[in-house]
C-alpha cells in the first residue's frame, strides 16, 4: 500500500483511460440513456449512474433495469457502444491531464493506459485527444464488452518488468483497485469520475479528489 513516503519508489504508473483521463461521463450517461429510452426504461442521472456503474458492465445494466429475459445482451451492448462512439468526440481530458502527464515524463516515470475499451477504438480515441506519445504501451480488451482487464494487467505488469512495488494503478472505480490488488501493485483512486466517493471509500485505497492531486505525492 503506498503512502506518502514510499511514492519515490515509483517508477511506472498505469493509467485507467474512461473517467481517469478521459472526463467521458456525462456522453456515457447519454449513450445508455438513449439505450434505456429506446426500450422505455427509466433514465439515469448522474447521482444514480455514479452509484451503480460496475464492471461487470452487464451487472450496471441490469441495476439500470434491462431485463435480459427480454433483452439480448449483446444487442444491447452494441447499441451502447455505437451511442458512446457518436457522442464521444464531445468529451475532452480531464483538466489537469496534461499537467500530470508532464510531471511524470519530466521525472522519468513510465506511462501506461489499460482500459476496458475495445483496443483498437481505445486508440482511436486516445490518438483523437494526440496524448500517445505519453505512453509506452496502450492495452485495451479485444472485445466491446468489458467484463474485466484483470488478465492484461498481469500480462502487463509482467512486461513492464519492475519490482511489484515500483508501479502503481490510477483509476477512478472499484474495479481498478481490485484490478491492481490482483496484480500485486498500489493503487490510487481519482472520486472525480464514474464511481461515487462514497463507493470508493469502500476499498480502503488511497484516494484523490482529482488528477491534480497526485502530483503532490511526489
Amino acid at each position: 500500500m503506498l503512502n506518502g513516503s514510499n511514492f519515490k519508489n515509483i517508477e511506472a504508473v498505469i493509467f485507467d483511460w474512461n473517467g481517469t483521463l478521459l472526463d467521458d461521463v456525462e456522453v456515457s450517461i447519454l449513450a445508455m440513456n438513449r439505450m434505456l429510452g429506446h426500450r422505455d426504461y427509466p433514465l439515469l442521472d448522474k447521482e444514480k449512474y455514479k452509484s451503480i456503474f460496475t464492471f461487470p458492465v452487464k451487472d450496471y445494466y441490469s441495476a439500470a433495469g434491462v431485463c435480459f429475459e427480454t433483452h439480448d445482451w449483446k444487442t444491447v451492448a452494441m447499441e451502447f457502444i455505437a451511442n458512446y462512439r457518436e457522442s464521444v468526440p464531445k468529451s475532452g481530458l480531464h483538466a489537469s491531464v496534461m499537467t500530470v502527464l508532464e510531471f511524470f515524463k519530466s521525472r522519468q516515470i513510465r506511462q501506461f493506459i489499460l482500459s476496458a475499451m475495445e483496443q483498437d477504438f481505445l486508440e482511436e480515441t486516445i490518438r483523437l485527444r494526440k496524448i500517445e506519445v505519453y505512453f509506452e504501451q496502450i492495452v485495451g480488451l479485444n472485445n466491446h464488452y468489458a467484463a474485466t482487464k484483470t488478465e492484461t494487467a498481469q500480462l502487463l505488469v509482467k512486461e513492464i518488468n519492475l519490482p511489484l512495488h515500483k508501479i502503481c494503478m490510477v483509476g477512478d472505480t472499484i474495479h481498478d483497485f481490485e484490478v491492481a490488488r490482483d496484480a500485486g501493485i498500489s493503487c490510487i483512486l481519482v472520486a472525480d469520475g464514474h464511481q461515487s466517493r462514497a463507493r470508493l471509500e469502500t476499498t480502503g485505497c488511497l484516494m484523490v479528489s482529482t488528477l491534480e492531486d497526485l502530483v503532490k505525492f511526489w
